[in-house]
């Protein structure tokens, strides 16, 4: 797999330096280097690569307005780099892969790629399923129509969440999405717990339910969310309701509206 990149930045001796670097990454094929925002957005859309290094500080169009003037085309993967530290809450509100300061260190610069790889994975892996169904519903429908039904589990597993970040009390957290044990709801506010903390996530439950994974995490009560996977007993409650047991102590109430997700357990 070749990841095609361009690099973005207003000093020649940044995407030199940058250069240099990536080349110990025989993947990564750079199809093109710009020194202002508006360059960037134009060979973005002529290239359509598969990764961007881009610089957040730069005259006219910073690399926030880069982001901004890809709306209308599929954005290709964005690592911010840049020398200020105080504009990585809003590299990764912008959905940023990550954020590297200048100058860029080798570990940190292949701890990203790894990433970038990962997600392009997931990525084409999707595509070349979605491929598959055209052709199928073409030639042989039946097959398709299979293939719809029970291959699509871990395809689809993969474009949840592993990640999800946090913006809590002025810092980002970067929360695995493994160590979550549930979920309540607070209006727009939303309070993910883990094992040892509580961090509040401003959005709502129908929009963060699309990130997580159905086989994992199941809503158990009109505002909360459990991971199924950290359930370690139900214990039987009046009225057809129950209560589940989680790992840390925690005892949620499911409301017989959802006790479909108790079902999981008792069969």
């Amino acid at each position: 797999m070749t990841i095609r990149t361009i690099l973005v930045d207003d000093e020649p001796l940044a995407i030199q330096g940058l250069e240099l670097r990536l080349q110990a990454h025989e993947d990564v094929e750079i199809v093109d280097k710009c020194v202002n925002g508006r360059e960037a957005i134009r060979s973005i859309k002529t290239h359509k690569p598969d990764l961007v290094f881009l610089d957040i500080q730069m005259p006219g169009f910073d690399g926030f307005s880069v982001v901004q003037g890809l709306m209308e085309v599929e954005p290709p993967l964005v690592v911010f780099v840049t020398a200020y530290s105080d504009h990585a809450l809003r590299a990764f509100e912008a959905q940023a892969v990550d954020y590297l300061m200048k100058p860029v260190d080798d570990s940190r610069l292949a701890d990203t790629l790894d990433r970038v790889r990962q997600r392009l994975n997931e990525k084409r892996g999707q595509a070349e399923v979605d491929r598959l169904k055209e052709v199928l519903a073409e030639v042989a429908p039946e097959a398709a129509e299979t293939l719809s039904d029970g291959s699509d589990g871990a395809h689809n597993a993969n474009r949840f969440e592993k990640l999800i970040n946090i913006k809590d009390r002025g810092q980002i957290f970067r929360v695995d999405v493994d160590t979550i044990e549930r979920i309540d709801a607070a209006g727009d506010y939303m309070c993910i717990y883990t094992g040892d903390n509580t961090l509040i996530l401003r959005e709502t439950m129908k929009d963060l339910e699309k990130r997580l994974d159905p086989r994992r995490f199941q809503r158990v009560h009109r505002s909360t969310i459990v991971n199924l996977d950290l359930v370690k007993q139900v214990k039987p409650h009046t009225n057809g309701e129950c209560f589940l047991v989680l790992d840390s102590g925690a005892q949620v109430k499911v409301s017989r509206s959802y006790r479909d997700v108790v079902a999981r357990f008792v069969h």
